[in-house]
């Protein structure tokens, strides 16, 4: 598959997704980008935005199997990967596969489960497998974490350390609807039996594999390398954060910038690539200082700021296909 079937492929994506989930199309593109640079979603926005439509959409679009895992106070590790169980006529133990055995998984409200249980997830979205009982098994290829919590509450729930927040690609939200796109929901609405819409399969677990592939084919100049390098060097350059971002960060932040690429149907990366994705790929990776949270300092300020104080890189005149600057 090359770039230009790749970009047609993902409009097509999309285009059925939206179909289903009432969200901006920026939105939509960053869950996407995350899937095709083979990374994780974090969702947080308040109940009823649409996340969990949006993930079984995607999910089904792509063509994945799909698995949805309620997190709760009492959910255990071996609720998620699996245990074994005991065969009283053969006298073995066998294995029984949890639910992180699917291609496309949502952790529904994450953060009400304790850290133990959250850190069952660690190994399969960085390695792609778990380990039970000392014996590790290999989970379906691909395979997508989409990771839902609720910014507002803040009872009974188990805030994300660091290198859990790591593992996400990007963290994203979805918003409250246009007043017009509700209005358009609430008339679908009226006028179908069904209260979940359907959405069609475009893809298949092959087809999403040639898509993942894509962008390990787009190049990259030295000059947005470097643009990378100043990038995060100033997240851990500045005085307002304790943590910058990590070189596991920049990687990601490299790969992202590749898949947006794809989507915007160009083999070669933009400035203005890494500039989209900064902010979701970067800004849940930073530990902000106790003065800087005290002063109403955010992540996402930092990354815009450090932005703002980056030279965008400038074009070659010998290369026909670089942009101007910034664009």
């Amino acid at each position: 598959m090359d770039v230009p079937d790749a970009c047609n492929e993902c409009d097509r994506l999309l285009d059925t997704v939206a179909e289903s989930v009432v969200a901006e199309r920026e939105f939509l593109e960053t869950v996407l980008t995350a899937v095709l640079a083979r990374g994780h979603v974090l969702i947080e926005d308040v109940p009823g935005t649409g996340k969990t439509l949006t993930a079984r959409s995607f999910a089904t679009a792509l063509g994945l199997t799909f698995a949805r895992v309620q997190f709760t106070p009492d959910l255990l590790p071996a609720d998620v990967t699996g245990t074994h169980l005991y065969r009283e006529g053969d006298g073995e133990f066998e294995f029984s596969e949890g639910p992180i055995f699917a291609n496309f998984v949502l952790a529904d409200e994450i953060n009400r489960a304790p850290p133990k249980t959250q850190a069952a997830l660690l190994e399969a979205m960085a390695e792609g497998q778990v380990t039970v009982d000392g014996d590790t098994h290999a989970l379906p290829d691909p395979f997508v974490v989409v990771a839902t919590q609720n910014p507002v509450e803040s009872e009974g729930v188990f805030p994300l350390p660091e290198a859990q927040r790591d593992r996400f690609l990007v963290k994203t939200s979805i918003g409250y609807p246009a007043a017009s796109a509700e209005k358009g929901l609430l008339r679908q609405r009226t006028e179908r039996a069904s209260q979940t819409p359907s959405t069609d399969d475009v893809l298949d677990p092959e087809g999403v594999r040639r898509l993942q592939s894509v962008p390990e084919g787009v190049t990259v100049d030295d000059d947005i390398l470097s643009y990378l390098i100043d990038i995060v060097r100033g997240t851990r350059r500045d005085a307002r954060t304790e943590v910058g971002v990590s070189p596991r960060g920049s990687q990601r932040l490299l790969e992202a910038a590749r898949s947006r690429a794809v989507i915007a149907g160009r083999d070669y990366v933009r400035p203005v690539d890494v500039q989209t994705v900064g902010a979701p790929v970067l800004s849940h990776r930073l530990v902000l200082t106790t003065d800087a949270t005290v002063d109403g300092a955010t992540a996402e300020d930092v990354v815009a700021d450090v932005f703002d104080s980056i030279t965008v890189p400038t074009v070659s005149p010998a290369d026909p296909k670089t942009p101007a600057a910034g664009e």
